[in-house]
């Protein structure tokens, strides 16, 4: 079929699931530790020493000194098993499923002439592209090991240009110190976490200042509206891209800060007229037609939802994770078996609810959202904001 995605809940025709095969690390550098400090900080207190890297030199020498974080086989033998299992539950729901590239086990790291990085799998394939109707935008990376992820979706966008669709990749960032807004690791509701490290960038040979960072998961579509959340500079360079890009089209609708990046776990429309929020205060910061909406809250997550990990397991996410769902028909929703809560909040507001098993959510920073790119829904170019 032919590209067509304009909003997150109409019928799911086709959609990319992620993959995780040779997940093997994380690497705690600058860009990871930025993106991630804040759940980081709060969900693993005895992890208080933070550590940055500086970027290499064309010596070779890359600065990492040994700060990759190893992931249990275990976790990623159940993860891909789960993976396995929504794949399965989708292609029951009558979804054409397409997967990314798996990262060949001989590729530990990716490398520019600025930096290295070890190399993560295509897994959260909502990040690194946004679809807007029938274009294909390749947003620019905020982390660097995930630099080069959306060359492992290039053969199904190539199935989708040579149907039709446009295809469009935004400036990339060098990536440097320099390049990152520093602002909101310094503000007073980011306690804790690497504040001190990052006073003092060191420069590269290619600073050109900060440049644009951004992801697809930091927007809510809404037909030809998208609500995008903006918390730095690198997020507002972007939006100013997106408005350029897309006038005519599209409207953009920035909102301030509310979260530090991605807005899938605080806020996501199931239906028009009904957004699963994480609290109420949610929409005091979402464009004023929004505010009318019927607003589902969920009962907050349980501590026995999630399973027990060892001091060394690095957290990624916070427990809200689970807000992170996919609609497949604006009466269906896949969720987390392991949410009762919010399945029962959902059910009542007369939703078919679909449990699937998604375990290890908070080590690998992604729930269905993120794992799933909708390539195909019915919906069209609506007007839902006016």
């Amino acid at each position: 079929m032919e590209l067509n995605s304009y909003d997150e809940w109409s019928q799911l025709r086709e959609v990319i699931v992620g993959s995780a095969e040779n997940y093997v690390s994380h690497e705690r550098e600058l860009s990871f530790d930025l993106f991630f400090h804040d759940n980081i900080a709060n969900d693993n207190p005895t992890k208080s020493e933070w550590y940055y890297p500086r970027l290499s030199s064309r010596t070779g020498d890359t600065g990492r000194d040994g700060r990759r974080v190893p992931i249990k086989q275990r976790y990623v033998d159940e993860l891909n098993e789960d993976l396995r299992g929504l794949v399965d539950t989708l292609t029951e729901l009558s979804v054409t499923v397409h997967r990314p590239l798996d990262v060949d086990a001989a590729t530990s790291e990716v490398r520019t002439p600025a930096w290295s990085a070890s190399v993560v799998p295509p897994l959260n394939v909502r990040d690194n592209t946004l679809v807007l109707g029938d274009e294909i935008i390749e947003t620019p990376p905020m982390i660097r090991s995930r630099y080069f992820e959306t060359q492992l979706l290039k053969p199904v966008f190539q199935r989708y240009f040579q149907q039709g669709a446009r295809w469009t990749v935004m400036p990339r960032p060098h990536m440097t110190d320099a390049s990152f807004d520093l602002s909101y690791v310094r503000g007073p509701m980011t306690a804790g976490g690497p504040t001190e490290p990052i006073e003092d960038p060191q420069p590269s040979w290619c600073d050109v200042g900060l440049e644009m960072m951004f992801d697809g998961a930091q927007c809510l579509r809404l037909g030809r509206d998208i609500v995008a959340n903006v918390s730095t500079v690198n997020h507002a360079l972007a939006a100013d891209w997106l408005e350029r890009h897309l006038e005519g089209r599209f409207r953009v609708h920035r909102v301030d800060a509310l979260s530090d990046s991605h807005i899938d776990s605080m806020v996501l429309a199931l239906r028009p007229g009904t957004l699963l929020v994480r609290s109420r205060d949610v929409a005091d910061k979402l464009p004023a037609p929004l505010r009318s909406w019927d607003l589902i809250v969920p009962p907050p997550p349980e501590r026995d939802n999630f399973p027990s990990y060892d001091d060394n397991d690095l957290v990624l996410t916070s427990p809200f994770i689970d807000l992170n769902v996919l609609s497949v028909s604006p009466d269906t929703v896949l969720v987390n078996e392991a949410c009762p809560e919010l399945m029962r909040e959902l059910e009542r507001h007369r939703f078919t609810v679909v449990p699937v098993r998604h375990r290890h959510r908070r080590l690998f920073g992604g729930g269905f959202h993120c794992f799933t790119l909708d390539m195909v829904r019915d919906g069209g170019a609506e007007d839902y904001l006016g």
